[in-house]
């Protein structure tokens, strides 16, 4: 019998790789309708200050060191990075290709969404801040647990990057980095329910 890569909790129902792609469809909706909002043409999006071929070569490098950072930083800080990865990632379906497959949509919506809708209206930082609302459980945040204080600045800078991926490479570029950081951090995360 092949071991369980998720542990419910007895409240909340486990999440599965449809609800994930679901809210990675629906940030890419709510995208597309800030961008049409804006007058914003969506060809324009992917043109970037780098054509789209080099995006991908460059988001390739740059997710290359990306990756190599998120394991080291999981690395110095293994202790609470483990804790705090069972608790956030236990009622996930890291099962198989799952982690492929989420971190694929969670990098298209999100960078969608806060890099080409909202990073032009609301800048690199704040558009950073809302990265971190959205990666870091808010009540763990509030009672100021260490292991949440480290991955916030992690989240943070690395919201920073890639809005400044996004401002000097492109949106494609961004969105590779994302998943393969995406990839990493999955693939730790799903090494550490089975550990745990």
């Amino acid at each position: 019998m092949p071991p369980r890569l998720y542990v419910p909790s007895s409240t909340r129902p486990p999440i599965g790789l449809a609800a994930q792609l679901l809210a990675s469809l629906a940030a890419g909706v709510l995208a597309l309708v800030i961008i049409h909002v804006s007058g914003t043409p969506l060809r324009a999006l992917f043109a970037g200050p780098v054509r789209p071929a080099y995006q991908m070569l460059i988001g390739q490098g740059l997710a290359l060191v990306g990756g190599a950072l998120v394991y080291g930083l999981w690395r110095v800080d293994a202790h609470y990075a483990l804790a705090a990865m069972q608790r956030r990632y236990r009622r996930l379906d890291l099962r198989g290709h799952n982690p492929l497959l989420i971190a694929l949509a969670a990098a298209f919506g999100e960078e969608l969404l806060l890099r080409a809708a909202l990073q032009p209206l609301l800048g690199i930082w704040i558009v950073s801040l809302l990265f971190v609302l959205a990666h870091v459980p808010l009540d763990q945040l509030r009672r100021l647990e260490r292991a949440a204080l480290v991955q916030a600045a992690g989240v943070f800078a690395a919201g920073v990057a890639l809005g400044f991926v996004f401002a000097r490479v492109g949106l494609l570029a961004a969105m590779v980095v994302h998943w393969w950081a995406a990839i990493v951090s999955l693939v730790l995360a799903r090494s550490s329910v089975e550990q745990g």
